[in-house]
């Protein structure tokens, strides 16, 4: 017979070996990775095609139009509208998150955070530092490994539509909530992305 002592002994064991891979952020990392089409797929260079508004209801308020936009963006920290670059813009980390390019870049704490569920999908959560300031709350699709929700800055992002490119899935629908009153006010459509190998020779230099 195993003395008692052994058996909690045993148990305990099996309870933080369990704990310690829970709290292990790497296998959720390539989980991620793996939904968009692995890390090798993410975007560093490209141009986006985009329309937008602000306000609380999906179509724009009366008399209102969608802004539209074209840019060309570097990863992690240029962006172009017109060939200008844009300087230093909070957007940058937000374009930097729903890409996935903050999962893989080496300035990055990542932790595992508590599950959520968030319009009826359970979601892991991971909460990046380091890169991004303030860190970033990342909530996956337990059935899909995708990216469903992004928790920053006193706002929370909603994912949809996901589209694909060149190998790489990418959510083409966004919306913005204020966390405070859980009312959206920004919705953001991607039109079109394109892959490029280099910069345009034309852009003005930032």
């Amino acid at each position: 017979m195993i003395p008692r002592f052994l058996c909690l002994l045993i148990a305990l064991t099996i309870t933080s070996f369990a704990q310690a891979q829970s709290s292990d952020p790497k296998p959720l990392v390539e989980k991620a990775l793996t939904a968009v089409g692995g890390k090798d797929r993410l975007l560093k260079i490209f141009r986006i095609k985009e329309i937008f508004h602000f306000g609380n209801t999906p179509e724009p308020a009366a008399g209102k139009k969608r802004s539209t936009r074209e840019s060309i963006l570097s990863q992690p920290d240029k962006w172009w509208i017109n060939k200008k670059e844009r300087g230093a813009e909070p957007a940058k980390d937000d374009v930097r998150a729903w890409s996935l390019d903050l999962l893989v870049d080496e300035k990055s704490k990542i932790e595992v955070i508590p599950d959520l569920t968030d319009e009826g999908k359970s979601c892991f959560g991971l909460r990046v530092s380091g890169s991004v300031t303030p860190a970033m709350d990342f909530y996956f699709d337990k059935e899909t490994s995708l990216l469903h929700r992004l928790d920053w800055r006193g706002d929370f992002y909603r994912f949809t539509d996901y589209k694909e490119h060149d190998g790489l899935k990418y959510a083409a629908k966004t919306i913005i909530f204020k966390v405070k009153d859980t009312k959206p006010w920004f919705f953001h459509e991607v039109t079109e992305i394109e892959r490029l190998a280099a910069l345009p020779e034309d852009l003005a230099k930032p």
